[in-house]
């Protein structure tokens, strides 16, 4: 069985959905069997590459609201994600263009690292104060995750590298109509929306592998979607 997951690294219920994820596939019988794969998904691909920008702000701007009501919103995915026993940075995080994270998630797909280099950007951004929209974190990153810094570097260097790759991913969400992240895909044949709690993907797994059509997850799973907004849907 095959799980696609389209995500962005700008996305909180993205850090929490693929937490959820992880633990709903531990509990799943045939798990040695599921072949993950994380797609590409902007949240802002409007965004200049050269500017980020503190994500308390971005929110303030975004929505109208105040610094403090801004800062409530992440204190309520903070809670969230402390709850799943992940770190998660209220202070100190910024906002920006994600293009070039994407490129490096399919070099490391390439290289048989995606899942170690989405986990290190993930936890760098959410929990760490160094910002994922630094060229030299970036690269730091790709090597903690087991790529060779000269080729993380070169990619980096070439706007062209992997981004056919990263275009490729983005067309595919728009023509299996997913317009929120993230967006699990089980073997091209069912969707779920939004960071489920873990047993709703171990029950969809089992349904899938079966071969029943998979159930419908209840309202209220939390996602961003593709105008940056994040929410309960």
């Amino acid at each position: 069985m095959r799980v696609e997951i389209w995500s962005d690294i700008a996305c909180p219920w993205c850090y929490i959905g693929k937490a959820r994820f992880e633990k709903g596939l531990a509990a799943f019988a045939h798990r040695d069997r599921v072949e993950v794969v994380f797609r590409s998904f902007e949240l802002d691909p409007h965004s200049d590459p050269a500017r980020a920008v503190p994500v308390v702000e971005m929110l303030a701007r975004k929505y109208g609201r105040t610094l403090d009501e801004a800062r409530a919103m992440e204190e309520h995915v903070a809670a969230t994600a402390h709850a799943e026993g992940l770190s998660y940075l209220l202070d100190g995080r910024d906002h920006g263009n994600t293009f070039d994270i994407h490129r490096l998630l399919h070099l490391a797909a390439a290289r048989g690292r995606q899942d170690a280099l989405l986990d290190l950007a993930f936890r760098t951004h959410f929990a760490d104060e160094r910002s994922v929209f630094d060229p030299e974190v970036l690269i730091g990153i790709a090597v903690g995750a087991g790529l060779d810094g000269a080729e993380a570097r070169a990619v980096l260097a070439d706007p062209t590298a992997y981004a056919d790759e990263v275009r490729a991913d983005e067309r595919e969400a728009a023509e299996l109509g997913a317009n929120a992240v993230p967006f699990f895909v089980l073997d091209r044949k069912y969707g779920i929306s939004g960071g489920q709690p873990a047993e709703v993907f171990t029950r969809a797994l089992e349904q899938a592998w079966a071969g029943r059509e998979v159930e419908e997850p209840e309202a209220g799973a939390e996602a961003c979607e593709a105008d940056g907004a994040c929410a309960v849907h």
